[in-house]
């Protein structure tokens, strides 16, 4: 699709990396699910040569995410932390990183096990206080790596106060797109170097692909991750890419009515006497409020809340009662998922790190999805009969 500044996000998603095939006029992309591509003679091709390298399904995709995120390179990886792995990889021991203190157990997991003993040096810190950030700098550090709003605690940081930071001294800002989307937010808009996104969530949004993607408007940062993809292979299949390519035309519908019902169940959790704090931007008194209010588009299906007493027993009840919620982990799928952190997104991350940042026993996330919000409130009240009595 040409640029065009002036197209709304929802005709972007419809055709976003899409032409009809030249072949046959098929008005979807095919699925070319071959390895390798016929030469006429030696370095004589159509484009393709090998389906680690390139691929026509894949690269319609990469196309889509980068339009969508307002970049100009998108790469689509077998899943969101081979994604992070090859952002990681581009460093060289003793660099230094400095990274949200909450984020997906999963990127910290990887962060703490795999890459520390290879000698990256990590500083976690509130990414929701710039002056924190700046006071971690240094000459070593090489890359700002956040998430906004955060996974699970719904925090938010003002990605333009980070990049003001960043840009001036050639350090890279990465920011984990995941929960917002780019329906909701575009960091790169914001001043950021790098998007990631785990695909398997909102961007495919069926629970049925698992991906992930890196978009940058960088060509110096593209041409380093390529490399670095094509050397080690992390790469999306076809099919996948083709059901992700399916599941972007209705994304921004998708999105639509997912905040539709995260606002409803947000208000119905707050009023509810037994239910303690709950963590969701779009009430006026999170910490976040007005940063999340002028840098995203709305505030999401994803919310997270502490039952009152904060029992173990009573949360492990709760969350195996819902019958409309899916006691699962993973997000941003059609279906509302429900899942309690400590004891399953979030299992790995250390239990002191945990119990400072505030995911108690008693903390549990929801990932709304698009049936109707007063099923959704039925079945969570349901839920929390069960678990009460």
């Amino acid at each position: 699709m040409k640029e065009n500044k002036k197209i709304g996000k929802g005709t972007r998603a419809v055709h976003a990396g899409v032409k009809p095939d030249p072949t046959t006029g098929a008005i979807m992309t095919p699925i070319f699910q071959t390895s390798t591509y016929v030469q006429e003679a030696v370095g004589v091709h159509k484009g393709w040569e090998y389906s680690r390298c390139h691929n026509p399904t894949r690269a319609a995709l990469e196309s889509a995410f980068a339009e969508l995120e307002s970049g100009t390179h998108g790469l689509a990886f077998a899943s969101g932390l081979a994604a992070i792995d090859t952002v990681l990889k581009t460093l060289k021991p003793g660099d230094e990183i400095i990274a949200g203190q909450d984020l997906y157990g999963g990127t910290a997991r990887l962060f703490r096990t795999n890459y520390e003993p290879m000698g990256l040096v990590f500083h976690f810190v509130d990414t929701q206080k710039p002056e924190l950030v700046e006071a971690a700098m240094n000459e070593h550090t090489k890359l700002v790596w956040l998430e906004s709003p955060t996974n699970p605690l719904m925090q938010i940081t003002d990605i333009a106060a980070i990049a003001s930071l960043t840009s001036p001294r050639g350090i890279l800002l990465a920011v984990d797109n995941t929960f917002a989307s780019p329906m909701l937010q575009r960091p790169l808009e914001h001043g950021a170097d790098i998007v990631m996104h785990s695909v398997t969530k909102y961007m495919g949004g069926h629970s049925d692909v698992v991906m992930g993607a890196l978009i940058t408007k960088n060509e110096e940062v593209d041409a380093s991750l390529r490399t670095i993809q094509n050397n080690c292979g992390a790469i999306a299949q076809p099919f996948d890419s083709f059901l992700v390519l399916r599941g972007l035309k209705t994304l921004h519908l998708r999105i639509e009515r997912h905040c539709i019902n995260g606002k409803k169940i947000a208000h119905w959790l707050k009023s509810n006497p037994h239910v303690g704090k709950v963590y969701w931007p779009g009430f006026e008194d999170h910490p976040g409020h007005e940063i999340a209010a002028r840098q995203m588009d709305d505030f999401g299906g994803m919310i997270a809340f502490e039952l009152k007493g904060n029992n173990l027993e009573q949360a492990l009840k709760f969350v195996a009662s819902t019958e409309l919620f899916a006691l699962a982990e993973s997000l941003g799928g059609v279906e509302s998922l429900i899942e309690h952190p400590a004891a399953m997104t979030h299992a790995s991350v250390p239990a002191e790190i945990r119990e400072e940042l505030g995911i108690s026993d008693g903390f549990i996330r929801l990932s709304v999805g698009v049936e109707d919000a007063e099923d959704l409130i039925a079945d969570l009240d349901m839920a929390m009969h069960k678990s009460i009595n």
